[in-house]
């Protein structure tokens, strides 16, 4: 339980819904700032405007998914108002206050640090990254079939990064029925992909096997699909970019040569936000928990 616990949620989409209703159930003293829009607000939660006053009484401080941008604007998709963090609203917190996110830009880590308050990003958590490529996966293959006029089962496949949410798409396709190739940047990536029955090739030979592929799933974050190799996929491949924003494709040059190439960030909260939002809220409350248990001792 969360009792005498104060969080305060500063906006958010569907998923911090979610966040916030099981905060309640938990018994915390909840507070939120950027929701006025929000047409059925749960009981327990106090509707509040984002200030100095506010703030000051949070032993938890709760950002959407992706913190903030580059300039301390939060994403508050229940706010009529833009909402920005600024050292201000850092240095208002009380010390003893840990801050939590999904994923931290460097703006958010430099004003935590600026402020000396602990920031928690859950999703570095193994576990919530894992939970979390199921809902990443299911939108992407939801974006591939609508925008492609023939089948995954049979397609040639190629996932790019076997990471945590390469490893959850590649495994997709296959189920799927796709005949899957994974681009791997390690010898043990792809020791892992052979014994998973993918085709596993070395990135930095990516042209060579471009040439013949239906879809690409990427996750990498740094620009692998370039124009170069851009200039040996197929025009009908359909490519779906999963990594961080900017992406790893040349959008500019799969344009020019009429490949279809989608950015799809943020997919977990557009296709299940419910889902997304419990595997969020489970991670956030026994962090919490585990910090008062230690704090106890």
């Amino acid at each position: 339980m969360l009792t005498g616990v104060r969080i305060v949620f500063l906006g958010g989409d569907a998923r911090q819904i979610e966040v916030i209703r099981k905060c309640v159930e938990m018994d915390a003293a909840v507070s939120v700032a950027g929701f006025d829009k929000w047409s059925t607000p749960c009981d327990g939660v106090n509707l509040e405007t984002m200030d100095a006053e506010l703030l000051s009484g949070a032993d938890v401080l709760v950002l959407p998914t992706v913190g903030c941008d580059d300039e301390g604007h939060i994403s508050a998709k229940y706010s009529s108002k833009p909402m920005q963090l600024l050292e201000e609203h850092i240095e208002a917190l009380p010390k003893h206050c840990t801050i939590y996110t999904g994923m931290a830009k460097e703006y958010l880590r430099r004003l935590c640090a600026l402020g000396g308050r602990e920031l928690v990003e859950l999703l570095e958590r193994d576990d919530v990254a894992i939970y979390n490529s199921i809902p990443t996966a299911e939108g992407a293959l939801v974006m591939a079939i609508q925008n492609t006029d023939f089948t995954i089962h049979g397609s040639e496949a190629m996932v790019l990064g076997i990471g945590r949410t390469g490893f959850t798409m590649a495994k997709s396709l296959q189920g799927l029925g796709a005949k899957v190739t994974a681009g791997v940047r390690k010898q043990e990536d792809f020791a892992k992909a052979e014994v998973m029955g993918w085709k596993p090739f070395m990135t930095d030979r990516l042209e060579e096997y471009v040439t013949d592929v239906d879809y690409i799933f990427n996750t990498i974050p740094s620009l692998i699909l370039n124009a170069k190799v851009l200039s040996q996929v197929p025009r009908h491949t359909c490519i779906i970019d999963l990594a961080s924003a900017p992406g790893g494709v040349d959008f500019r040059y799969a344009e020019k040569r009429g490949i279809k190439a989608l950015l799809a960030p943020g997919l977990p909260g557009i296709v299940a936000p419910k889902s997304a939002g419990l595997i969020m809220a489970g991670a956030l409350v026994q962090s919490i928990s585990k910090r008062m248990l230690t704090k106890g001792d």
